[in-house]
């Protein structure tokens, strides 16, 4: 194990699933074959910039230590429309807001999601499975709803 394979380990981790403190992080860490000490690992957060954030389900660690809360309620009045077709989910918004709207899709880290690509005014999201399409719509327009309100 290196230090930066170990980097690289703990980012995934944080970006794929809810962390909440350190003691859960070694012990994923370990699950991986790597096993830390809770002080290289609060370097290791250091240095990656990585912090705890508040979110609906409590305390979790986060990369870019954004709180979802302080970006989502813009989002739900930039989106015009969310739909699909066989492959794909399609997010039509205001002009020129499509990034912060696929910056928010990929930041809900949901494993439904491969990911998103985001033009000027459209995003499209990348399903993990074609066979979820309609959940994944529905989801995101759930989404965007409860941010109207």
């Amino acid at each position: 194990m290196n230090k930066p394979q170990r980097l690289f380990i703990i980012k995934e981790i944080i970006q794929s699933q809810p962390v909440a403190s350190q003691d859960e992080l070694v012990a994923l860490l370990k699950k991986r074959n790597f096993d830390v000490t809770q002080a290289t690992l609060s370097r290791d957060l250091a240095e990656l910039g990585v912090s705890r954030i508040h979110t609906n389900d409590g305390l979790r660690y986060s990369l870019n230590g954004q709180s979802e809360e302080k970006i989502s309620p813009l989002v739900g009045r930039e989106v015009l429309s969310v739909e699909h077709n066989e492959v794909m989910v399609v997010i039509r918004t205001l002009p020129g807001r499509a990034s912060g709207v696929a910056s928010f899709v990929d930041s809900l880290m949901n494993p439904l999601i491969i990911g998103t690509v985001a033009g000027d005014d459209t995003v499209f999201v990348t399903p993990a499975s074609v066979k979820k399409i309609s959940k994944i719509e529905k989801i995101l327009k759930d989404l965007i709803n409860e941010r109207l309100t």
